[in-house]
């Protein structure tokens, strides 16, 4: 049975909103139906990314491909529908004593969604992306054909799918591999870092740490700039715990989860709040290390505890912009592009640095590279997209890229996706994606 429907349909930042078509079906053939004879018609999952980029005319919704088909408890492969959210996997994963190899600040994603952006965690440089680890996946693509893709059948559709923001087909379902753990617990220290030279420092003493990621202070100035908090982090084993938690190693105690029941007025969000939230949330670790042991809820996804916290920015919403530099550009790359923001005004309430490893070349449609990656919230305002064309051409100067899942405001900065159209690789579609951000 299909359901069709006109709505205003955004993402998590609430910007844009759009009128559009949005159906939803469970059957195969019911899809195939849809499709036929129809042209810009995208997939789209739970709305949990940041951009444009699941917002075309013709919207079809995964939601309901919601079925787990198997889990292969010994070997820790599991199979299960694209519109299946992470949260949901790890609920049957984590008491098998499995973790998701790679995730993002959320778990609330859908797997179709995480082939389709290739997400990365804060182990790119340890573990590589999302795709590192998916043995297969069934698309079903513009001609309504079902297909298998893999390393070895399909695969050029394979790697033109894995990052191709959904632009091969629908994603109907995936097999892929998860991580053995001991416990659900991480073993986590926490560093302050007094400006970017420290935080760069300690990101490539870090480089043996599974997980790492910190926190920046985008509004600092002077000698200041780039103070940040380092948070790097292991799978905790059975005898790092406590000796109470030891008795249910895999259990997380439910925690009151806050909701904020409407949209913040405008003036809530402005410079000096944001000043203020930096200067608390830095101060708030008194010492210069941390060392503790806490759940993988509280290490991953703190945010995904506030339910509905993107309603913080108002109605006028906001945007994450998230650029990759090179690593020998990185850190001039990113002094010049904390700079450009300090003097802007524009303070971002959450900026994370993290740093990527090499990545997969056959994956050329992928956003990670060997460099620095900096995610920025920006609250939608008059003068947002000035700094926005401004941060672009910081990133294309130093021969970066920016985030397609996340993007929905640049439109200058592509450079590395515009050489992919004359790979041979790059289909029309892609190449029809390009032109809409340029």
């Amino acid at each position: 049975m299909q359901q069709n429907f006109i709505q205003k349909v955004s993402n998590w930042g609430n910007f844009p909103v759009f009128e559009k078509e949005v159906r939803s079906a469970e059957s195969y053939s019911d899809i195939q139906d849809y499709l036929t004879g129809k042209n810009d018609i995208i997939a789209r999952g739970n709305g949990r990314c940041y951009g444009d980029s699941s917002l075309a005319e013709h919207i079809f919704s995964t939601k309901r491909l919601n079925k787990f088909i198997s889990f292969d408890r010994i070997n820790g492969i599991l199979e299960c529908e694209s519109g299946v959210l992470l949260s949901e996997i790890l609920e049957i994963s984590v008491p098998q004593s499995y973790f998701l190899y790679v995730t993002p600040g959320t778990k609330l994603i859908t797997i179709g969604g995480a082939i389709a952006a290739n997400i990365h965690g804060k182990n790119h440089h340890f573990e590589g992306s999302f795709c590192e680890f998916v043995i297969e996946f069934i698309l079903m693509n513009e001609r309504s054909e079902i297909l298998k893709c893999s390393r070895s059948e399909n695969a050029e559709l394979f790697w033109a799918t894995v990052g191709g923001m959904g632009l091969t087909g629908i994603i109907l379902s995936a097999k892929f591999q998860l991580k053995k753990i001991e416990t659900s617990y991480i073993r986590q220290e926490s560093i302050k870092a007094e400006n970017l030279d420290e935080i760069f420092t300690l990101f490539e003493e870090s480089k043996n740490w599974t997980y790492t990621v910190a926190w920046i202070d985008c509004l600092q100035k002077g000698k200041n700039s780039g103070r940040s908090i380092m948070m790097r982090g292991e799978h905790a084993l059975l005898s790092e715990l406590p000796q109470k938690a030891r008795e249910k190693p895999f259990e997380v105690k439910k925690k009151f989860s806050p909701v904020v029941p409407f949209f913040f007025p405008d003036f809530v969000l402005n410079n000096l709040s944001v000043k203020i939230f930096n200067y608390f949330f830095y101060a708030k670790q008194r010492s210069k290390f941390l060392k503790n042991i806490i759940d993988y809820e509280t290490f991953f996804y703190p945010l995904d505890a506030i339910k509905d916290w993107n309603k913080i920015y108002g109605k006028s919403g906001f945007i994450q912009y998230q650029m990759v530099i090179p690593k020998e550009n990185g850190k001039e790359g990113m002094k010049k592009i904390l700079e450009t923001i300090s003097k802007s005004g524009n303070g971002s309430f959450l900026a994370v640095l993290k740093l990527f490893g090499k990545s997969n070349s056959e994956a050329y449609n992928s956003f990670p590279m060997e460099g620095y990656t900096l995610a920025l919230d920006f609250k939608v305002n008059k003068n947002l997209s000035k700094l926005v064309s401004k941060l672009d051409d910081i990133v294309e100067t130093y021969g970066g890229r920016i985030y397609l899942a996340k993007d929905s405001m640049s439109r200058s900065s592509l450079t590395d996706y515009l050489k992919n159209v004359n790979n041979p690789k790059f289909n029309s579609l892609q190449q029809k994606r390009i032109l809409k951000h340029n």
